[in-house]
Order: structure tokens, then C-alpha cells, then sequence
């Protein structure tokens, strides 16, 4: 019972992940401001590292959890690099 009871919930969330993905996709798009096409790249990365971590924890791989941490720390590193350069004009001072 817990076996398929774990199964769908990990299938249940990655649904719901790529839903999520979805959303922010949309919002990058047809954000009306720079702000807001920021914010949803920044959902967008979290939702693909936790998406990578479900199918990780699904598959049994490290390989999955390992990109996610890449992305993870490539995501952090380039909203902070867009917040800076949309606070100052420039990303390098």
C-alpha cells in the first residue's frame, strides 16, 4: 500500500510541477513588467530543480539531484546578476 501510495504522489507532483512550469513560462512571456519576467524565471528554475529531484527520488539516480544543484546554483546566481543589473543599470561595477 505505501509502495503505490508513494508512486502517486511522486507521479501526482510532477504534474503539478509541470503545471507550475506552465504558469511561469506564460508569466515570462507575457509579463508586463521586467519584474515580473524575473520572478517567473525564478519559479521556472525552482520548478525544474524540483522536477529533477521528484524524477531523481522516482528513478533511484544521483545524477538527477546532482543537476539539480547545477541549476540551482546557476538560477540563484543569475536572478541575482538581473536584480542588480535592473537596480543599477549594470551587472559588473
Amino acid at each position: 500500500m505505501s509502495i503505490i501510495f508513494f508512486a502517486l504522489a511522486i507521479t501526482a507532483s510532477q504534474i503539478l510541477l509541470g503545471l507550475a512550469m506552465a504558469c511561469a513560462t506564460f508569466r515570462m512571456l507575457r509579463g508586463p513588467r521586467a519584474q515580473d519576467r524575473i520572478l517567473a524565471l525564478d519559479a521556472l528554475y525552482v520548478c525544474a530543480m524540483l522536477l529533477l529531484v521528484t524524477y531523481g527520488v522516482q528513478t533511484g539516480r544521483t545524477l538527477y539531484f546532482e543537476s539539480a544543484l547545477v541549476i540551482g546554483l546557476l538560477g540563484f546566481t543569475g536572478t541575482v546578476a538581473l536584480g542588480k543589473f535592473l537596480m543599477r543599470g549594470e551587472v559588473i561595477e
